[in-house]
């Protein structure tokens, strides 16, 4: 991460002699899907918001790598499924007035377990499924706070992917 100033011209002609500017490195989240239809989730202590986040498998991409070999790296890392079918959901700014990051939402259907997490010493992650039929109370009661994955859902919700 790095904070830089920046001197603004806005459209309207405005200058901002002083506007800073977070530089986060892209990442990427996975919405995975088993053959069963449970979707494959982490729940880790958030200590910006000082709570448990019930979230999907997510992380930054690495340098000279790109999205989709990070969304696969972070599934496996985080949970020990691996998908063969990863495709992208879209790419949203989160936070775009203040940050120059993107982030890069994946979809897998039949993810499959190969071996057990391997999360970095930094993370304290539980694994947990969910039927895809759940999704949508889960984020009606809160349970999802973190608002690039509910919009990774809400995309997959909108293009069927979550109807199959």
């Amino acid at each position: 991460m790095n904070v830089r100033k920046d001197e603004v011209r806005l459209p309207n002609g405005v200058i901002l002699p002083e506007f800073h500017v977070v530089e986060y490195p892209d990442w990427v989240s996975v919405l995975a899907v088993t053959d069963d239809r449970k979707v494959v989730l982490v729940e880790q202590y958030r200590h910006g918001v000082e709570s448990v986040s019930l979230e999907l498998p997510a992380g930054r991409i690495d340098r000279a790598e790109n999205p989709e070999s990070a969304a696969v790296r972070e599934l496996e890392e985080e949970t020990g499924y691996v998908a063969d079918d990863l495709r992208l959901i879209g790419t949203c700014a989160p936070e775009p007035a203040k940050h120059n990051n993107f982030a890069h939402l994946y979809f897998s259907g039949n993810v499959k377990r190969k071996g057990i997490a391997r999360p970095d010493a930094s993370e304290d992650i539980q694994v947990c499924l969910l039927p895809v039929a759940e999704l949508d109370t889960a984020i009606n009661e809160n349970r999802f706070i973190h608002g690039i994955h509910i919009t990774a859902i809400l995309w997959a919700r909108l293009r069927g992917w979550l109807d199959q």
